[in-house]
């Protein structure tokens, strides 16, 4: 048995050189030394062995069993150096090759509109407020004077959490906020996300919207008007003109719809604002006097004008986009073209 072992030593250090992989050697290392390798198996057939024979016996597997791991170990790091040097090599930089270009990110266009309105406004001196999204009734309805029964309060059009708590409708919410805490003179812009039930190619369920407003004492619809055509001017070029409508919102009176000439065919008339010259962008009016004393403000010391525009309307306008989906898709194909 000592020959049979003398044999398994020789044919596993002659493996142990032969094996020009790791996992090659990991293969004969489990065949001469494994669970049932042939040096395993040899270790358990020394029951038939007189007990005088045993301890030499075992001793003699032993110190094979530590020379072969000892050979192991060496040669599978060597191989491990050699197979990392070759990996390396294979890996390494060719520096004559051309330069792989670097894909750059582009702002998303609702961002630019954003940006670019605050922008403008922060030149007139407007100060950018935020608030919360998810807003009390009172301040989404009841403080902009739109009372439990006015449709706006509608299950269908806006996502109530309970029946005081809900997804803002409408940024207005801040402009209370705001007058809640400070003293006219006040001049803001509140740009952010709103939440209404309605989805189409024109209308998201969440969209983006910015309110501004005004109150001072001696502020007038001239100033509205004003105001809004020196934004409608930097937005959409200097040869830009508005028109006002008269409308309705329950908290501005008198209340008025603004269009601006077409930018597709320069108030010409075309298929984009139906052959009409206009294209409307924002409701606007007047600050409602029983929404100056919600806050307590005194209206015949002060008045003030808001209006409020979407986000998404001004792009689609201003880039030409069609449906409003795509501004929510996040196809690179698209948006990819509003790099600069």
């Amino acid at each position: 048995m000592q020959k049979k072992v003398q044999d398994i030593r020789e044919n596993a250090l002659e493996a142990c050189k032969g094996a020009n992989t790791v996992q090659k050697l990991n293969e004969a290392r489990v065949k001469f030394l494994g669970k049932k390798g042939e040096l395993t198996l040899v270790l358990r057939s020394m029951g038939q062995l007189s007990p005088e024979e045993r301890p030499l016996f075992g001793k003699l597997v032993n110190e094979v069993r530590d020379e072969l791991e000892s050979s192991w170990e060496g040669r599978e790091q060597e191989l491990a150096a050699a197979e990392e040097e070759k990996r390396l090599l294979a890996e390494s930089i060719d520096i004559t090759l051309p330069g792989r270009q670097i894909n750059r990110g582009t702002i998303h266009p609702i961002t630019k509109i954003i940006d670019e309105t605050k922008k403008i406004f922060m030149e007139m001196g407007y100060e950018i407020v935020e608030g919360p999204e998810v807003e009390l009734d009172y301040y989404n309805f009841e403080a902009l004077n739109i009372p439990p029964d006015h449709p706006a309060r509608d299950m269908q059009d806006t996502f109530f959490i309970t029946k005081d708590l809900l997804l803002r409708s409408q940024t207005s919410p801040v402009q209370i906020h705001t007058m809640e805490k400070k003293q006219p003179p006040i001049r803001i812009l509140a740009p952010g996300k709103v939440y209404r039930a309605d989805s189409d190619v024109t209308h998201s369920p969440m969209f983006h919207q910015i309110e501004g407003l005004v109150v001072d004492k001696g502020i007038t619809f001239a100033h509205l008007k004003g105001t809004l055509q020196l934004f409608a001017e930097h937005m959409f070029g200097p040869q830009t003109k508005i028109r006002l409508r008269p409308s309705y919102f329950p908290f501005t009176e008198p209340s008025a719809e603004v269009d601006v000439s077409c930018i597709i065919c320069s108030g010409e008339g075309c298929r984009v604002c139906q052959n009409t010259g206009w294209l409307e962008i924002l409701g606007s009016g007047m600050v409602d006097p029983r929404v100056l004393e919600k806050v307590g403000y005194d209206p015949s010391e002060v008045t003030g004008f808001a209006f409020g525009v979407g986000v998404e309307r001004i792009a689609m306008l201003k880039y030409g986009i069609n449906d409003i989906r795509l501004l929510f898709d996040n196809d690179v194909r698209f948006l990819d073209q509003f790099t600069s």
